[in-house]
């Protein structure tokens, strides 16, 4: 297992090495100038020397290789540059807003758990009844319900039958738990229903095909209990596929939660990733594609440990 990780650990730098050059240079195809976005916003006049002097100061007047050659370097001593539009250290404006990001990310995933796999489970024990049909419309429903609409819908509701406001916007967990939580459980609960009805059909469909396998019935005919062979049998099987699913949804959050943030007034990594694009800052597109890349590779890491430990058959030497 250790030797499994550290060979993980060493393929993480090819990986992100051709993330980063893949995104340089694909990202400076994007038509637009960050310079006269940045300097004529809101219809100011400039002169065209003022820009070219902008640009001598970002360093892009510099030759693309040069450009290239000083970032990567500066990925060495994980320098991520700095925005062109704010001027502030890349690696400190993705650190402010990261928090928020990660914490809506592991409560969302936490309460999906929590209701994948009990209703999951139930959906499949009692199939074809009023349990499972009720499971697979709270499913589809959830599937079909965008979480920022849900989101909207929790705050008009709390709003109209509590006369009750949520708090909207972020507060460090370690200077306020109790307005984090009451700020970050209402987005989490609305993109974590949508999380659940992924996880639970999927629930649902791994434990029907397990429980059709001949080492269930044979546990059956030997006279297990229904429960036990659900438990030590059925359900550490099934949920191989469950766990890549939580993996990659958990993965997806960190950087896709743009809508869900705007309608909680969150400033997260989303909203960060979408004001950079309109901007044309592509030193910190860079930042957070780089982030991203290393989230889910580090997530997959993870999800591969967690396959050999529910399945002793599964190894990774």
């Amino acid at each position: 297992m250790l030797g499994y990780i550290i060979r993980r650990l060493f393929l993480v730098i090819p990986t992100l090495v051709g993330v980063a050059v893949a995104v340089f240079f694909l990202i400076r195809v994007m038509p637009g100038d960050v310079v006269v976005v940045k300097l004529r916003a809101d219809g100011a006049q400039v002169t065209e020397e003022t820009i070219q002097a902008e640009r001598k100061r970002l360093g892009l007047d510099k030759p693309l290789i040069v450009q290239f050659t000083d970032y990567m370097i500066g990925l060495t001593r994980f320098d991520l540059g700095k925005s062109l539009w704010t001027g502030q250290s890349v690696f400190e404006e993705i650190r402010i807003r990261f928090p928020v990001s990660l914490q809506v990310a592991i409560m969302a995933t936490l309460i999906a758990v929590f209701i994948a796999i009990p209703l999951g489970t139930l959906s499949a024990v009692y199939r074809d009844t009023w349990i499972d049909y009720s499971v697979r419309v709270l499913a589809v429903s959830g599937l079909a319900i965008p979480s920022f609409w849900l989101g909207m819908l929790i705050i008009l509701g709390l709003l109209a039958f509590f006369n009750w406001l949520p708090k909207i916007g972020y507060v460090s967990i370690f200077e306020d738990p109790v307005a984090n939580l009451s700020a970050l459980i209402w987005p989490a609960l609305s993109v974590g229903y949508r999380y659940a009805a992924v996880a639970t059909r999927m629930m649902r469909s791994a434990l029907l095909e397990v429980m059709r396998e001949d080492y269930i019935r044979t546990a059956r005919a030997k006279g297990v209990y229904q429960k036990l062979v659900m438990r030590r049998h059925a359900l550490r099987n099934a949920m191989l596929p469950v766990v890549t699913v939580v993996g990659l949804e958990f993965a997806f959050l960190i950087g896709g939660l743009v809508v869900t943030e705007q309608v909680f007034n969150l400033n997260g990594i989303g909203k960060l990733f979408v004001d950079a694009t309109a901007r044309g800052d592509f030193t910190l597109i860079q930042g957070l594609v780089l982030l991203i890349a290393v989230n889910f590779i580090l997530v997959n890491s993870v999800v591969d440990l967690l396959y050999a430990w529910l399945d002793p058959r599964i190894r990774l030497s």
